[in-house]
């Protein structure tokens, strides 16, 4: 990449602590391990991985809506490690979110025009007379009637429920969105629907987002790059196209395979064993304790990310073998 980061992260951790180990000291669960990353401005950077890797916490962290551990987490310039709370729900203008739920994320006793008013009125935007053209705009963008600004939640389906989130993470003009999970509680028919628009809202206002999904097949379709992550720690990340085709991680390369496929031959790599416990990590390669390729040497070290393509990187000790 040669633009300068919008957002960069450097060894990003999180922990909680989740009781006592013995009388004076208290057990922690390492969520995150020096998690590190950039996005660019425009660009689209995915994020997958099993239910449990850390990719909500990472989305969470980087909004500050909990609180982290990190070298370097710095968006448009600024340092979002020492900004103070004030200066942080001002720079939220320019980060939203988008959930996975779009009906627990919207409340149900107030009407869409409720519902977007409340993000244009927490930053003092579009007041007055310039309020109706602006919801109108939204809806209109979203692909939605503005006759339904005056409905509440529950008379939309799904889809257009999410469509409604996107409409209000995109009311503040931001310039980076959190996607988390904002399509996996859809049909497979209205996913392809909101991804389209997704991808379409980029191209039209530039946005960058963090898309996080479980679902290999769908970041690769709207992503430019992909990173996936393993209980918590980084396994391989490079563009979407190669990540997908031609993976070098024996982590990537069973989530590839384990997608039904009518183009290519699936050679189906079966993981063995159960996903260790985070209180009980396997020393050196996180992976190693699953991993069909593990040799003793895996057990040593933690594999750093390596270069093994133009802009692709991968943890692992035998990038030969795929």
């Amino acid at each position: 990449m040669t633009a300068a980061p919008l957002l960069d992260v450097r060894n990003l951790k999180k922990s909680y602590s989740i009781g006592r180990s013995g009388l004076f000291s208290k057990r922690s669960l390492k969520v995150l391990h020096d998690v590190s990353f950039s996005v660019a401005p425009g660009e689209v950077l995915g994020l997958v991985g099993e239910s449990g890797s850390g990719k909500s916490t990472i989305g969470r962290a980087i909004l500050r809506l909990i609180e982290s551990q990190s070298d370097v987490m710095r968006f448009d310039g600024q340092d979002l490690n020492s900004i103070s709370p004030v200066r942080m729900r001002s720079l939220r203008k320019k980060m939203q979110i988008i959930f996975q739920d779009p009906y627990a994320s919207l409340d149900p006793r107030k009407t869409i025009r409720a519902v977007l008013s409340e993000a244009l009125d927490a930053h003092g935007l579009h007041k007055g007379a310039a309020r109706v053209p602006r919801l109108i705009e939204l809806v209109t963008l979203v692909g939605l009637d503005p006759s339904f600004l005056d409905r509440r939640p529950h008379e939309f389906s799904g889809g257009q429920r999410q469509r409604i989130g996107i409409a209000r993470a995109l009311a503040v003009e931001p310039s980076f969105i959190v996607c988390d999970e904002a399509v996996s509680a859809l049909d497979v028919s209205i996913q392809a629907q909101v991804l389209n628009l997704l991808a379409d809202l980029r191209a039209k206002t530039g946005v960058s987002l963090l898309f996080i999904s479980h679902d290999l097949s769908v970041v690769r379709y709207i992503s430019d790059r992909v990173m996936v992550l393993y209980l918590g720690r980084v396994m391989e990340v490079g563009p979407a196209d190669q990540v997908h085709f031609s993976p070098k991680h024996p982590y990537t390369a069973a989530l590839v395979s384990a997608e039904p496929s009518l183009h290519r031959e699936n050679r189906r790599i079966r993981l063995t064993g159960e996903i260790p416990s985070p209180l009980a990590l396997p020393s050196g390669c996180i992976f190693r304790s699953r991993c069909p390729y593990a040799q003793p040497a895996c057990a040593e070290t933690v594999p750093p990310l390596q270069t093994v393509g133009d802009q692709h990187q991968s943890a692992c000790l035998r990038t030969d073998i795929l």
